[in-house]
């Protein structure tokens, strides 16, 4: 919201450089514009960066300044502000404007649309001495107390400049990777082109755009990308895992020491078919009456899954001999088989085993744990 409201009154100011350019005379046609907005997904790229504005002599012809100044106040409406140090260098101003041949406007200091702005508009008049190496010295004292990456934004026809490009070769010497410079070029000067690209290709990171490239909305959003920010990989939102359960039974297959028992099948908690303890008293193997419904429900499941076959496994508590307890398992299998025959199922169906007290469910120490281990598990295969 902030840099739309400042928009307005920023474009108006366009008109105003429109209707009286540099010292009163050219007019200048700009093409529509509405800032771009980048979204959270757009990171800094640099840590700092510095617009070096050229308002020499030189740029009083053909609208340039007003040129260079439209592309300042754009540039300065689609920046992003996420915590660079920024600043505004003008040179080659009229003296008006400030005796010095290069002014530190504006920084550096973090980034701030409205008051970058607001010192833009000091840069009122064009038509002094200077070159763009006079600006650069003062980019590098200003380099003296920062850190990091930063980008150097050169505003300028690249005329008059005497070719001297020794400032520009000691910064990229000293800073290396760290610093880039990123020239726009107001006007279609071969001289200045050639100028120009020369700084671009001492910095190594772009090559020459031209102002008519850059004043559209388009043309602006794509030169700040490219030459201040990043986009950054959004991390895809953690979908929680929700543990399978192949069989249906309600343990999940981690757990599951049984898979795949039939649907309706009652399980434990490792997801066995197990019939309940109430079905065997100590040390018997007849089946009580209470347990009939459930070997009814087995019995009912077996039907509905005719091909089906299953092996009951007999347990028993730790209480007597181990061959004793093998005995009495094998005696509790056949005769949860033979309940299951009796209603209509096929012997050839049930495998019965015996595991004694080998495999308990619980502990033997109490009562309870004894009554869990008195039981007979149902395995399909």
């Amino acid at each position: 919201m902030k840099k739309r409201n400042l928009m307005k009154g920023m474009l108006a100011i366009t008109v105003v450089l429109f209707l009286f350019g540099c010292a009163g005379k050219q007019a200048v046609e700009l093409p529509e514009f509405s800032a771009p907005q980048f979204d959270s997904t757009y990171k800094s790229s640099v840590d700092n960066f510095v617009i070096i504005l050229d308002a020499s002599s030189s740029m009083r012809h053909d609208g340039k300044f007003q040129l260079a100044k439209a592309v300042t106040e754009r540039l300065n409406l689609t920046v992003p502000e996420l915590g660079q140090t920024a600043g505004l260098r003008s040179v080659g101003h009229a003296d008006s404007v400030s005796p010095k041949k290069a002014e530190l406007f504006y920084g550096m200091e973090t980034y701030n649309t409205s008051a970058l702005a607001e010192k833009l508009d000091l840069i009122s008049e064009c038509g002094g001495a200077g070159h763009l190496e006079d600006a650069l010295v003062g980019v590098i004292q200003d380099m003296g107390t920062l850190s990091g990456k930063t980008a150097v934004i050169i505003i300028s026809d690249g005329l008059n400049m005497e070719d001297k490009t020794e400032q520009a070769e000691a910064l990229k010497a000293q800073y290396g990777d760290a610093i880039c410079y990123y020239p726009v070029q107001t006007g279609t000067s071969e001289e200045g082109t050639e100028y120009l690209s020369k700084i671009a290709s001492i910095g190594g990171c772009s090559t020459l755009v031209n102002a008519s490239d850059v004043l559209s909305s388009d043309g602006m959003a794509a030169f700040v990308e490219n030459a201040l920010l990043k986009k950054v990989a959004v991390p895809k939102p953690v979908v929680p895992v929700t543990p399978k359960d192949s069989d249906g039974d309600g343990v999940i297959d981690d757990d599951d020491q049984c898979p795949g028992t039939p649907i309706g099948a009652v399980v434990n908690e490792v997801g066995c078919w197990t019939l309940d303890n109430v079905l065997f008293d100590f040390d018997k193997a007849n089946i009580k009456s209470e347990a009939y419904s459930q070997l009814d429900a087995v019995a009912a499941i077996l039907k509905q899954n005719a091909a089906m076959k299953v092996e009951l496994q007999g347990h028993t508590d730790n209480v007597g001999t181990e061959e004793y307890n093998m005995e009495l398992s094998m005696r509790r299998s056949n005769a949860v088989a033979q309940y299951l025959v009796d209603k209509g199922i096929d012997r050839d169906r049930l495998t019965t085993t015996g595991f004694g007290f080998t495999k308990p469910v619980a502990l033997n120490g109490t009562d309870f744990g004894r009554s869990l281990n008195r039981r007979v598990e149902i395995h399909p295969y």
